[in-house]
């Protein structure tokens, strides 16, 4: 897997809603759940974590859309109503970009998969770790430094 360049840019489908991300991932998924398949369109959605200090949104202003919740924020262009990337409350210093929406995806490979128990019998990514539902809180500093290990590893 190669290494996302940075600064890296993205958009919406239609351009009204741009962003930059200057900080590398901290993990990239894909998730199979069956609210991930129609929000998305497809078998499942990509996701890079991005660490919410490396990432800005430069042009536009998303709207929430999609399931809403406390600490849930399914992120949207006002325009196109694409999905661009959701939050998940200020205790989750993060950012769950949707990978598609970068400018260059060359680099973008699910390291995990999640919630395989709803996948599309045909839907498979190549992920090394896979997890029938979300993986406990309790195993996602393993994975995120297993995946910092493997990235770290990966061309540049």
């Amino acid at each position: 897997m190669p290494r996302m360049t940075l600064p890296a840019e993205g958009s919406c489908r239609c351009g009204a809603l741009r962003f930059r991300v200057t900080e590398p991932p901290i993990l990239t998924a894909a998730c199979h759940c069956t609210g991930c398949q129609k929000m998305s369109g497809s078998a499942f959605s990509t996701t890079a974590m991005i660490p919410a200090a490396g990432f800005e949104v430069i042009a536009g202003t998303p709207v929430v859309g999609g399931l809403k919740g406390a600490d849930i924020h399914h992120q949207h262009c006002p325009d196109c109503l694409s999905w661009v990337f959701t939050t998940l409350g200020p205790e989750l210093p993060f950012v769950n970009l949707r990978a598609v929406m970068l400018d260059d995806t060359a680099w973008f490979a699910p390291f995990t998969e999640t919630c395989t128990s709803e996948m599309l019998p045909w839907a498979r990514t190549g992920a090394l770790r896979s997890y029938e539902k979300f993986p406990p809180p309790e195993a996602f500093s393993a994975l995120m430094a297993e995946f910092a290990e493997f990235y770290a590893r990966s061309e540049d």
